[in-house]
């Protein structure tokens, strides 16, 4: 069994929460990219000219490219043949956590209390998904979400009689919801089956595939492509100045689900979807 140190962990996150908040990834710059090509709005050009310079403008001052530098979304995969060695590997997460955030200078975001909302003064807890799988490897994904595109997020429990067009529909009047509050132009993660908890997860983990990656059933991804349709012609444009560029694309995720319910949960990115991983 191989053996790894809670302070690699801790080390990691740290490092990925920083470099989160500065560098874009590869998928992302595409996206932004193509969106400039594709849109034909005056004002949507211009938005898009801005936020591909503030992208390169945070990579090469390495400056936060937004002044919500997010909640902590840490998603673990844990091999079950790997033994993590020197303490608790929550506390090492959090311990990453917080000293990226202080390191880095990131605006800390996290209150203690839902109603008495005093700041915990380190942008912990952070938010921790764990998966056991096989092999003797830690994977570490993290994603610092703003809170704009997070509170757009929405879950309905349908009855399966509304079937996939009842889905679309409350997909799409959810981002119409969201128009320019989730810093258009979004990636929209899409959780379809499961229960109340497992769909909200499922949209949130569609956000972790490569911007634009289609889903490897043939179906769902043309489900994908369809919403994706349906949400530019809402308008919204890039941060909702109009345009046709107001989703950069759809990520739906299912899984089996009870024969009484059809669990659909939205969650959306903002244009900016800073996340970064490592394998330990």
């Amino acid at each position: 069994m191989r053996e790894l140190h809670v302070d690699q962990v801790a080390e990691a996150v740290s490092n990925l929460v920083m470099e989160a908040n500065y560098v874009l990834e590869p998928d992302v710059v595409a996206a932004l990219e193509k969106a400039r090509c594709d849109e034909q709005s005056a004002a949507g050009r211009a938005v898009l000219e801005q936020l591909v310079e503030n992208a390169d403008l945070a990579r090469n001052e390495r400056v936060p490219m937004c002044q919500d530098t997010g909640n902590a979304l840490v998603f673990l995969e844990v091999g079950q043949d790997l033994h993590v060695v020197g303490g608790d590997l929550y506390e090492a997460v959090n311990r990453g956590v917080r000293k990226g955030y202080t390191d880095g200078y990131l605006r800390k975001s996290i209150v203690d209390d839902p109603l008495r909302r005093k700041n915990t003064g380190d942008n912990t807890p952070a938010f921790i998904y764990t998966d056991i799988v096989p092999g003797d490897r830690l994977r570490i994904r993290v994603a610092t979400k703003g809170g704009g595109a997070e509170n757009m997020g929405q879950l309905k429990m349908l009855p399966p009689s509304a079937g996939w067009e009842g889905a679309k529909r409350f997909i799409v009047e959810a981002v119409a919801a969201a128009g320019p509050n989730a810093c258009p132009p979004v990636l929209v993660g899409v959780g379809i089956g499961g229960n109340f908890d497992k769909v909200a997860l499922l949209a949130k983990k569609a956000l972790l595939r490569p911007v634009g990656e289609p889903n490897p059933d043939p179906a769902w991804a043309a489900r994908e492509q369809e919403l994706l349709a349906e949400i530019n012609k809402l308008g919204i444009g890039p941060m909702g100045l109009g345009g046709r560029v107001t989703a950069f694309a759809v990520h739906i995720e299912t899984m089996p689900c009870h024969i009484t319910a059809l669990p659909v949960a939205v969650n959306i990115d903002c244009h900016a979807h800073r996340h970064k991983e490592v394998v330990l």
